[in-house]
């Protein structure tokens, strides 16, 4: 089953803009998990649920060709409109019916977006496709673990962010709740003994207030939100820019703090 987000070109615009571009640390650690269990040569990763691009670009020089897929047109349209990366091709598509043939894949990825599958046809088709010694990686962070900071102010940002996310709880589905689990049970699911995960890579970046509000507004259930009550759902976002504003006390919503997400990431070695 394909869970379909982000599918009006609008949505997808807000995507590629705000969402979080993957850390080096995670690509570090994928690379050498890969590098461990397969070796050289790279020659095919597909970026699963890749949306606008933006963990395919990522790829893009440790592989002869990366290929991302997507359920929604738009983001791929976002993600071809990228321009630069030669080796990279985007297809619309599902993670539960690859258009690749068996053993042809080293590296099978998802960024924020395996809690969206449905795990046994994902599964698999990862059997299916990856060569052996091929491997998985799927990522994310979660949302109750992520901090903001500015001057002395951090603990009511966080407090003012958590007040925001809990208005918006109505509307998180469980499919979210599994991306919060760490992919806890997909985890588990997977069928090869060779697999590990790696629950606490803390990643700092800085952002403006008026990030923030774009980055929330990329969440699917505010999306779910502001479907069902669209005027509610941008008083929150105007409510929670002014709440941040006087915390830190300035007037710029482009005044930068710093925000700390945690990441997670799940790794699988194909064995045979």
């Amino acid at each position: 089953m394909a869970f379909r987000l982000f599918e009006e070109k609008h949505h997808a615009s807000i995507y590629q803009r705000y969402r979080f571009v993957p850390p080096n640390t995670v690509k570090e650690l994928i690379l050498q998990y890969l590098d461990e269990k397969k070796g050289q040569p790279h020659v095919l990763a597909v970026d699963l649920g890749c949306g606008t691009g933006q963990n395919s670009r990522r790829l893009a020089p440790h592989f002869q060709e990366v290929v991302g897929i997507d359920v929604s047109e738009s983001q791929i349209e976002e993600a071809r409109a990228v321009p630069g990366f030669s080796n990279v091709i985007y297809r619309v598509g599902t993670a539960e019916d690859l258009p690749f043939p068996d053993n042809s894949v080293d590296l099978l990825t998802a960024a924020s977006a395996a809690h969206w599958f449905n795990q046994e046809g994902f599964l698999k088709e990862a059997c299916r496709t990856l060569k052996p010694k091929g491997c998985i990686a799927l990522f994310g962070y979660t949302d109750q673990d992520l901090e903001l900071h500015y001057g002395s102010c951090g603990d009511r940002l966080i407090c003012i962010y958590e007040q925001t996310i809990k208005s918006l709880s109505p509307y998180v589905s469980k499919r979210v709740a599994l991306a919060n689990s760490k992919l806890l049970d997909l985890f588990d699911a997977i069928p090869f003994p060779d697999k590990k995960r790696i629950d606490c890579i803390p990643v700092e970046e800085d952002i403006s207030v008026s990030n923030v509000l774009g980055f929330l507004e990329t969440f699917s259930y505010y999306q779910a939100y502001k479907k069902a009550e669209p005027e509610a759902a941008s008083a929150l976002l105007r409510d929670t820019q002014a709440k941040l504003l006087e915390a830190m006390g300035v007037s710029s919503p482009e005044t930068k703090m710093k925000i700390r997400l945690v990441y997670f990431c799940v790794l699988a070695c194909k064995t045979q």
